[in-house]
């Protein structure tokens, strides 16, 4: 089977929640954005999938009628905060199957401002086996549980690999010198590692309010195709998807002890592991990548995760300068969910948008020169891990 090739993306910029138009306004055009970049109509898509958390059913329906009404399957995606890359793996899968051609993936997300929180007060909530682990693996505490969950997760890695608070404080500075050259960034400012450790304490000797992603609304899209169709319609080839894996929990999760693992370190193991061996490479050949930092906490988890560095040499690897340009992998070039946004349904197709960018050579001031393969990496809690890398054909 040829591999799908990515033939148009498109996103908005990312704003503060009520500084933004609805969400299907967003989404749309996002859609048409991608659309016209793959020189296409909607009348041309085959099937859609829509991807978001905070809305109600079929609300991708209502995005996309803004777009057009042609009758196609469009199907809701929600995988938490994986969704928008879950909603690429199955339109990648809709055209690996033969079942489409040209395959629609959008995400969206019209977010308010705080904490996450269930909108369903009646029901036990999915994530109850993943708060009571971490009560059980890191005590009680009165913080949101999302802040819990990564603020455990760093205070181990700390106690476990004696990584010092300014290691995660390094992390959210380079996110931020990033973000600067990226106009669809929300945050543009530059920050210092000081100022991130000077920002107001989150949990006391662990995090900082800077070392946290902000809730973000926004929407991205991508365009998928075959190789055939690519050739019928004289569509760029250029970046194409070689492999893609989506991991779930295993009861590991629940019973290891580790709050690495309740946060996905062997989800997205595994995954990374099965991406390198499908596509016969190994994560030194890696050139940019995109990873879920929604904490600076699980940026530098997930730098040993994808195999970039051994387990205990992270401070090396980010004292070295090893994941920004001129390192081994420049990491989140978009400036991530740090300092670019996380609107939750939109995060993983906002990473392919970036991650297309780069391999067109297109990033303009955030190009990674001589990219030729791309890594990207969305989580979500529940859970959800998906891992996809892309190349660059000419």
């Amino acid at each position: 089977m040829s591999n799908v090739i990515v033939a148009g993306v498109g996103m908005t910029p990312f704003r503060k929640p009520g500084d933004h138009p609805p969400y299907t306004q967003m989404a749309a055009k996002a859609v048409r954005d991608a659309l016209a970049d793959a020189g296409l109509d909607y009348g041309q898509v085959q099937e859609a999938f829509a991807g978001h958390v905070y809305g109600d059913s079929t609300s991708g329906q209502a995005a996309l009628y803004e777009v057009g009404m042609t009758g196609i399957p469009i199907v809701n995606v929600s995988n938490n905060c994986s969704t928008g890359s879950t909603a690429l793996y199955l339109a990648r899968r809709a055209i690996m199957s033969g079942a489409a051609d040209c395959v629609l993936a959008v995400g969206f997300e019209q977010m308010a401002p705080g904490a996450l929180g269930s909108h369903w007060n009646d029901r036990s909530s999915p994530l109850a086996k993943f708060d009571d682990a971490t009560t059980r693996f890191a005590g009680e505490s009165e913080l949101p549980m999302a802040i819990r969950y990564f603020a455990s997760a760093g205070a181990e890695h700390m106690q476990r690999y004696g990584t010092p608070l300014e290691t995660f404080a390094k992390v959210r500075a380079k996110a931020s010198r990033h973000a600067a050259r990226n106009r669809l960034a929300l945050f543009r400012k530059e920050v210092s590692a000081q100022d991130v450790l000077d920002s107001p304490t989150i949990a006391e000797g662990v995090m900082t309010r800077l070392m946290a992603c902000p809730p973000t609304c926004g929407a991205a899209a991508a365009v998928l195709v075959s190789e055939a169709f690519a050739k019928r319609h004289g569509i760029d080839t250029r970046v194409r998807i070689l492999s893609q894996a989506l991991t779930t929990d295993r009861p590991t999760t629940f019973e290891s002890g580790s709050m690495l693992e309740v946060v996905g370190f062997s989800m997205t193991r595994e995954a990374a592991r099965k991406v390198y061996e499908d596509a016969g490479i190994g994560p030194r050949d890696i050139n940019v990548c995109e990873l879920h930092d929604c904490f600076a906490q699980n940026e530098v988890i997930s730098y040993e995760a994808l195999g970039f560095c051994e387990e205990g040499e992270v401070q090396r690897f980010v004292d070295d300068g090893q994941n920004t340009y001129g390192g081994m992998v420049v990491t989140n070039p978009s400036g991530g969910l740090l300092s670019k946004g996380h609107p939750l349904g939109a995060t993983g197709l906002a990473q392919c948008f970036e991650l297309t960018q780069q391999l067109r050579g297109h990033a303009e001031d955030r190009q990674v020169q001589g990219a030729r393969l791309a890594l990207q990496h969305n989580a979500g809690i529940g859970g959800a891990i998906v891992v996809t890398l892309y190349g660059r054909h000419d």
